[in-house]
């Protein structure tokens, strides 16, 4: 797996958040000269591994970002399991983000959404937005301050809303002036250490 030029070039690419340059290719695969980087890059091109921006930069494809899918794990009580993989790939992306340009990442600053599996220092993807339904997890601008709360509207009056926290500690947030929904959260990344 080492010596697959593939997970060369995605390893350089993580590492330097840019493709390599054909010397750089040259020595990284160990070719003595730039033809033979040149027949391994058509070759890329060709599969789709990589392809070329409009100056005819070298630019990665979805490939890059995708990540082996291997099945799913017990959680609960342990029981005996296939030990056959499953040959797929996710690409993290295409499963968080469905609106790229309106996707954004923020660090949770908190604990007011704990009981939503929300910590303080989590990062939530937010699509912005202007409306949100019931129930939702927003980003929204409250009497001009910024917070993250589910969204509840009155069933006998859809036009009353406030926000709710996801910890008992919390109380409830209703607009003395305005609620602007800015966002709502599509998910949570947690790194752990």
């Amino acid at each position: 797996m080492q010596n697959d030029p593939i997970q060369k070039l995605i390893a350089f690419h993580a590492d330097n958040k840019r493709m390599p340059s054909y010397s750089e290719m040259a020595e990284l695969f160990g070719f003595k000269s730039k033809n033979a980087v040149y027949r391994l890059v058509q070759k890329l091109l060709d599969a789709g591994t990589v392809a070329k921006d409009s100056m005819g930069r070298l630019i990665p494809t979805n490939m890059f970002s995708e990540i082996p899918m291997l099945g799913s794990v017990k959680a609960g009580l342990p029981s005996a399991t296939d030990e056959a993989l499953i040959d797929d790939t996710v690409n993290l992306n295409d499963l968080l983000i469905q609106k790229r340009g309106e996707t954004y990442l923020m660090t949770v600053d908190g604990d007011s959404m704990i009981d939503a599996h929300i910590a303080d220092g989590d990062l939530v993807i937010a699509e912005r937005t202007n409306t949100a339904r019931d129930g939702q997890i927003v980003i929204a601008n409250v009497d001009g301050e910024f917070t993250m709360k589910y969204l509840r509207r009155d069933a006998k009056n859809p036009n009353k809303i406030w926000l709710e926290p996801a910890n008992k500690k919390f109380k409830n947030i209703y607009p003395e002036n305005n609620l602007d929904i800015v966002a709502v959260v599509k998910g949570v990344v947690r790194k752990y250490k």
